[in-house]
This record gives C-alpha cells, sequence and structure tokens, in this order.
C-alpha cells in the first residue's frame, strides 16, 4: 500500500510539472515575440503589447530602433518582424530569405514641434517657410513672423535611416518640385543643431533649446506636450496634425495587392505630412509555434488592436483592407518544407 500511495503521488506531481512545463513553453514561445523599428508608431505599437497582453495573456516586445533599423534587423531575422513607414526597397527585399508580408496596421501625421519660451503665439508654417527652414535659407525666428524674437532657429533633426525624416523630405520635394531631394537620411545642405535617432531625443532637444525647431510623431508630440506648428496645406489652410485632418489626408489612399500604398506627397485636404506604417513579417517558418504566434498577433491588431487607434490620434485600416491583410496573413504564411 505504501508503494501505491508513493507511486500515486509521483504520478500526481508528473502530471502538475508536465502541465506546469507547457504552460511555461507556450508562455515563452509568445515571450520570444520581438518586434523593432519604427518610432512613428512607437505609441501604438506600446499600447497593442499592453492591451494584448492584458486581453489574450500573452506578450510581445517592440524596441524602438528607426525604421531603417527595423528593416535592417528583419532582414538578419534578428527580431520577428519589423516595425516600419518606409516600403523596403527591391535590394532590402532581396535580402529577406523567408519573403515579406507587409501588414498596415495604421496612419498617423508628422508634427512640427518648436520651442519659443516667451512666445504665446502660435507658429504657422506655410509651405516655403517650411521648405527654407529645412534648407537653412531661413534661420531667424523674425523672418517668419515680425513679431517673434530675433533668435536663431536651432533645427533638430533625425539621425540615420528615418522614416520621418523621409516623410518630412517627400512632402518638400513635392512642394518644391523636385528642389529637396526626398531621402531617408537628407543632406540638408546646411549645419543643422543636433540629431538624434528617435523621436525621444528630438522632443527632448526641442524642449531642452530656446528656438528649437524639430519633429516627431504627432502623438508623442502630444504626450510629451510640445509646441506644435501649424502647416499650410495645398488648398491653402494652415492646419494642425489632428486626427481629423490626418483623416481627410488619408481618406483616398489607394492600397496596392502587396499592402503598400501609392506615394502619399501632398494631399488636398487635410494636413499634409502623413504617412501609414506597416508591421514586417516572413512569410517562411522553421518553427510553426512562432508563425502561430505571429498570426494570432496579426489578426488581433487588425481587428480588436484597430480599436485603440483613434485613442492615440492614428487613422484605422480599413475594414476591407484589414479582412484581406487577415486572410494573406492565413494563406500566405507557411513552414518551411525542410
Amino acid at each position: 500500500m505504501k508503494n501505491l500511495s508513493i507511486n500515486g503521488w509521483q504520478k500526481k506531481l508528473i502530471a502538475t510539472l508536465t502541465i506546469t512545463t507547457m504552460s511555461l513553453t507556450s508562455n515563452a514561445v509568445w515571450a520570444q515575440l520581438r518586434g523593432g523599428g519604427d518610432s512613428f508608431a512607437e505609441p501604438l505599437y506600446q499600447r497593442y503589447s499592453k492591451e494584448y497582453e492584458q486581453q489574450t495573456g500573452e506578450r510581445f516586445k517592440y524596441t524602438t530602433i528607426g525604421s531603417g533599423g527595423g528593416i535592417r534587423l528583419f532582414a538578419r531575422k534578428s527580431i520577428d518582424f519589423g516595425g516600419s513607414s518606409l516600403i523596403p526597397t527591391p535590394i532590402e527585399q532581396n535580402q529577406m530569405e523567408d519573403g515579406l508580408l507587409m501588414v498596415p496596421t495604421g496612419g498617423g501625421a508628422l508634427a512640427i514641434v518648436y520651442n519659443l519660451k516667451n512666445v504665446s503665439k502660435q507658429v504657422k508654417l506655410s509651405r516655403e517657410q517650411l521648405a527654407q527652414i529645412f534648407t537653412g535659407q531661413i534661420n531667424n525666428w523674425q523672418q517668419i513672423d515680425s513679431s517673434f524674437p530675433n533668435q536663431r532657429i536651432q533645427v533638430v533633426v533625425c539621425s540615420g535611416n528615418c522614416a520621418t525624416s523621409f516623410i518630412l523630405s517627400k512632402y518638400l520635394h513635392k512642394i518644391t518640385k523636385g528642389k529637396i531631394p526626398a531621402s531617408r537620411n537628407p543632406n540638408w545642405g546646411f549645419q543643422v543643431y543636433s540629431a538624434f535617432p528617435e523621436d525621444g531625443g528630438i522632443a527632448g532637444e526641442v524642449r531642452r533649446i530656446d528656438g528649437a525647431i524639430g519633429y516627431v510623431q504627432s502623438s508623442f508630440a502630444i504626450a510629451n506636450d510640445l509646441s506644435v506648428a501649424s502647416i499650410e496645406n495645398r488648398k491653402g489652410r494652415y492646419v494642425q496634425p489632428t486626427l481629423a485632418e490626418t483623416k481627410k489626408a488619408l481618406a483616398n489612399v489607394k492600397f496596392n495587392e502587396d499592402f503598400t500604398t501609392e506615394d502619399i506627397q501632398d494631399p488636398e485636404e487635410g494636413y499634409p505630412l502623413v504617412s501609414l506604417t506597416w508591421l514586417l513579417v516572413s512569410k517562411k517558418y522553421l518553427n510553426p509555434d512562432t508563425m502561430k504566434a505571429t498570426q494570432n498577433l496579426l489578426t488581433w491588431i487588425l481587428t480588436k488592436g484597430q480599436e485603440f487607434n483613434e485613442q492615440l490620434e492614428y487613422t484605422r485600416i480599413p475594414e476591407d483592407v484589414a479582412q484581406r491583410a487577415i486572410e494573406a496573413v492565413k494563406t500566405q504564411m507557411s513552414i518551411r518544407p525542410y
């Protein structure tokens, strides 16, 4: 009887340990999902991470390293998914051995932020003034408005391959009829005051330096209580990067079959400095658990996750596009045959 009792206890212990191990293994698979990239969408992905864990009990981690960094680390398989507001070039896509599926997650605006400590009047920038500030042709605040102080404009930019720099320079390229090149890492043509690799550094520097101007994602500007300039759009209206104006600017965006979009350069309506953002995921997987975890996460983002977009001043992905993307996640992702 004693031996039977011990064996029964041992069986129960083994069963308990097995269940616990399976549970921990399952959680570990989810915890291993690591993403990184775009600072333009960081507020959105951090909110997704919090809500996803609360709703499902599962987790993912997203680290801001810039869109260029996200593309590079994703191509190297150093992360499970990349975040980017840049569309990878053909050369970059060729480096992604397991294929590429781009999943759109939302649209947002790029805010022009500034610091004029003794000025209560809001800064309004015409199209010409915006281009001249970021080419060094205008370097004093009195050139913007005669009532502003005789103070040097200290330009703070994003360093490295930045989606935010590309959004801004692409717009400047359009409104100057090609005089300013569109680039991920622009040569501004003059000595900028300072450069930082992500929005947090830019925001901190603009807040610190009286007379500074820079650019960050609009919800990041709001969260950090930064002064935001109104920008002249193609219709001549001076608009703020609000959700309503971002929606107007992105209302007529067309999605291609691969979920990329036609170039958004100078929308007639709404706020002009806007972009969509994507998650970059592989099409082929060695680990079925990682694939399933990625599929579940993307499906959640394209359904329940979209409910949080507008709370953070991001637009939602149109329902029909979201459904097409969910179908692509189901059908285009597969296990490697070896």
